[in-house]
């Protein structure tokens, strides 16, 4: 549209043109309000059997909520909730509210979002920091994300977090967990927090995360502190395999908290310490010749895979050779269970006949 004006709107250093954000968040806008409609009238559709003692409908509509804004990972988008009236409630009759799935009464941000908040939080984001740094995404303005509310919400995760620590774990079993160490340095500390891990493979081949608190390196007492309290919270029956590297913490708390457990070496982790011990020229082809022994279809072929690279580069990187054979067995403990095997992505990953049939891989 033409116009007679000849000024010219200059854009601010602290703004940023995106017609395209702009198309889409107008589209999410239109989306969101037939989205809410059409729940509204689905449920007016459900209560048409119920009407008053005069013949009318006991469930009307009754206007829209007041316009309120909703951060989602494109910006702000202005929304109304649908109200509907229950003509029928009295002392006898119980009120029919109805709640929208899509757009709950007290929602201010999406879930995705909200699931964003923690991840940006323990990325090293300081709760000072945050407006700034979703500015780019919401918006200069965005509402509901102050520092106070960073601090409610960095209050609710503990909370959850905490709920989590003292479930019961009596209904669950896990055939097979993976342990690790992840160090941790987000803070500045004079010396890396490590953060101890353990993933469960269920009968069923779900993999869950089982546990993990901070510990001090990956010691015998904290792999230790963190096995006993799984076992007292009703983890009693021992998973069949343990996969984990080279850390000789977690081996000698689980040979005391659970003997029968069988030990399995990471491939991955074992991969990287034999190329480590070889000259980055080499270590392509060295990296292929591993995978040969970690997707072997069986025990005989694997062992004639780590023969056939020990022979390959005794001669001149013995110590790059001796670090894959002293872990044999441990490195193919997997093959000792009754199962067939299939490979992804050079992981070798076993799968038992029996009703307990779970993958197992590297982690």
């Amino acid at each position: 549209m033409k116009s007679d004006s000849t000024v010219v709107s200059l854009r601010q250093p602290d703004t940023i043109e995106d017609p395209l954000t702009a198309i889409l968040r107008s589209g999410a806008r239109r989306l969101l309000a037939e989205a809410i409609e059409a729940e509204a009238e689905a449920f007016l559709t459900t209560m048409k059997g119920m009407q008053l003692p005069d013949g009318r409908d006991r469930v009307v509509r009754h206007g829209l909520g007041p316009e309120r804004l909703v951060q989602t990972g494109i910006g702000p988008v202005e929304v109304r909730r649908v109200k509907l009236r229950d003509r029928g409630t009295s002392e006898r009759a119980e009120r029919i509210r109805f709640t929208s799935a899509i757009l709950p009464r007290w929602a201010r941000r999406t879930r995705s979002l909200d699931a964003l908040l923690p991840i940006l939080y323990l990325r090293g984001i300081s709760m000072g920091d945050f407006q700034e740094a979703l500015a780019a995404l919401l918006g200069k303005d965005a509402p509901n994300l102050s520092p106070s509310v960073i601090a409610r919400l960095k209050g609710d995760w503990q909370t959850d977090f905490e709920r989590w620590q003292k479930r019961d774990l009596s209904a669950r079993r896990y055939v097979y967990i993976w342990a690790d160490g992840v160090y941790l340095q987000a803070r500045l500390e004079p010396q890396a927090e490590c953060m101890l891990v353990l993933i469960g493979a269920t009968p069923e081949g779900k993999k869950e995360l089982v546990g993990f608190q901070v510990g001090m390196r990956e010691s015998a007492q904290s792999w230790r502190e963190l096995l006993v309290d799984l076992k007292a919270r009703g983890l009693t029956i021992a998973p069949e395999l343990a996969t984990g590297d080279g850390a000789l913490g977690f081996w000698k708390a689980l040979e005391e908290v659970s003997p029968t457990t069988r030990h399995q070496r990471c491939t991955v982790h074992k991969t990287v310490n034999v190329l480590d011990k070889l000259p980055k020229s080499v270590q392509p082809a060295a990296k292929a010749d591993l995978r040969e022994v970690w997707t072997a279809p069986d025990r005989t072929t694997a062992e004639a895979a780590i023969a056939s690279f020990a022979e390959k580069y005794r001669a001149k990187y013995e110590k790059a050779v001796t670090c894959l054979v002293k872990d044999r067995d441990a490195l193919l403990t997997f093959y000792d269970f009754p199962a067939e095997h299939s490979h992804d992505r050079g992981q070798p990953v076993a799968r038992n006949k029996s009703p307990d049939a779970s993958p197992v891989a590297t982690l």
